[in-house]
């Protein structure tokens, strides 16, 4: 059975999934509702029995680590060029006209001062 897909865990609330893998980082490889539940009720979290038991469901039998890495394989497939061309054209005049505003902050600071550090 593959891993769930993003949109399957989507539909489980972050808190249930953070607490998952808090029990995997602890050394539990594989967690059981149960000690989800006392990972959330420690910090006065109330877990949605539904939603983890769907969590639990999709997860089960599965490495954690092979879900994360198909995860971030459907990231990776993501186009993003669209934003970065756009923010390309705005950079080149946001870094000159940063460049000229740190020119006259340090001709005005030296003049504020009225005399140097370094001399």
């Amino acid at each position: 059975q593959p891993p769930p897909s993003g949109a399957e865990l989507v539909e489980a609330k972050m808190k249930h999934i953070a607490a998952y893998l808090l029990c995997v980082l602890g050394g539990n490889a594989t967690p059981s509702s149960g000690d989800v539940e006392k990972v959330l009720a420690s910090v006065g979290a109330e877990a949605d029995g539904d939603k983890l038991g769907k969590l639990m469901e999709q997860l089960s039998g599965k490495d954690i680590a092979e879900v994360i890495a198909a995860g971030s394989e459907k990231l990776a497939s993501v186009p993003a060029g669209g934003a970065v061309a756009a923010g390309g054209a705005a950079g080149g005049s946001a870094a000159a006209a940063e460049e000229k505003k740190e020119e006259s902050e340090e001709e005005e600071s030296d003049d504020d001062m009225g005399f140097s550090l370094f001399d």
